[in-house]
């Protein structure tokens, strides 16, 4: 994925300048917690309705 840059933010005014999902305050490392745990990617999606798939790729091109 190579438009990872246009998906995850860090700015320190939101959530304490965390990477995170553009537009929203879910954390790349909430992401890949809940991926490490065993949830599934539609799992991620139906807990936080405003992301999508390429969302939690960006989270995981951007944590590796």
């Amino acid at each position: 994925m190579q438009d990872w840059k246009s998906r995850i933010t860090i700015d320190p005014a939101v959530s304490h300048g965390r990477p995170c999902i553009k537009g929203t305050r879910v954390w790349v490392s909430l992401i890949v917690d809940n991926l490490a745990a065993g949830a599934s990617e539609r799992e991620i999606l139906d807990a936080f309705p405003g992301l999508t798939i390429e969302d939690t790729r960006a989270g995981l091109v951007f944590a590796a």
